[in-house]
């Protein structure tokens, strides 16, 4: 039986945090433990590790298989200086962020993340969140679904995409939206699906994960102590750009010019490492900002 969740990056995560026994450590997306496993198995005995994730799935499952001793808490990484504070986790030595949607959700057609299975448009990370995909896809105007598309999903063709949202709705399944793109953008051999820009620019919006990764990080320069460390793991240029942008501005500053990509013998056993590029950066003393 193959693994549920892979952990991506994860001896360059642990190698550039270099945490020891006894730090604090708070993993903002601990999904379904992968990280957090080897993160509390290297700050023990007598560290600790706080793990947050919206999806309460995610939680259930990361429970089972983190010891007794991790604390687990519902909530959006945005809420990270919130969360800390009420688990007696100020200051931290490292943060890490493991962002975008995990293989396991994607998997689960009635989650509705996936153009390749038929599910409702659902794509929230948070069941208990009230905005959906089809909120979004049904209620939305045409000018703000176009800019979402534009922008979050970097699709050419966003403002008749839109129109044809628009035209055909409601739009009730994943199934039925896929169509409704296919045609709308037509097939090309060197782009991919051509609904996928479209599902991620829906699934950025529904969860508003680029605003929340915006405030995680001012969070982490606040709650990490200065020395300590941040690690970011994103998946596309829209994450990776907001994350090289805030770590080039005090009180970061970054361990390496460039990203860490997965080495090759990890992308070919694990297809979502692929695209992550890693980045890191070290929590400056007020004194050394500049």
């Amino acid at each position: 039986m193959k693994p549920i969740h892979q952990p991506v990056l994860l001896s360059e995560v642990l190698s550039e945090l270099g945490v020891e026994q006894g730090s604090a450590v708070i993993d903002c997306t601990v999904g379904f433990g992968g990280h957090a496993i080897a993160l509390y198995a290297a700050v023990s005995p007598g560290g600790r590790l706080l793990g947050i994730d919206q999806d309460p799935d995610a939680l259930a499952s990361a429970r089972q298989r983190l010891p007794e001793a991790v604390v687990l808490r519902h909530g959006n990484f945005r809420e990270v200086e919130r969360i800390a504070g009420e688990e007696d986790f100020l200051p931290a030595d490292a943060i890490v962020f493991d962002l975008g949607v995990s293989s396991a959700q994607i998997d689960r057609p009635e989650r509705g993340f996936s153009f390749r299975a038929d599910g409702p448009l659902d794509m929230r990370m948070d069941p208990t969140q009230s905005v959906s995909a089809q909120t979004v896809v049904n209620e939305w105007d045409a000018a703000d679904l176009e800019r979402i598309i534009r922008e979050y999903g970097e699709e050419r063709h966003a403002r008749r995409v839109a129109q044809r949202i628009v035209e055909h709705r409601p739009i009730l399944t994943t199934k039925e939206l896929r169509s409704i793109v296919a045609g709308a953008v037509g097939s090309s051999p060197h782009m991919g699906h051509p609904a996928r820009r479209t599902f991620q620019a829906l699934r950025i919006a529904v969860n508003d994960e680029l605003g929340a990764l915006a405030t995680a990080l001012d969070a982490a320069a606040r709650i990490v102590r200065p020395g300590g460390r941040v690690a970011v793991i994103s998946f596309h240029s829209l994450e990776d750009r907001i994350v090289k942008r805030r770590f080039q501005n005090p009180p970061f500053e970054q361990t390496t010019k460039k990203p860490i990509q997965a080495p090759q013998a990890e992308r070919e056993r694990n297809p979502r490492a692929r695209s992550a590029k890693l980045r890191v950066a070290i929590v400056l003393p007020q004194s050394q900002e500049a």
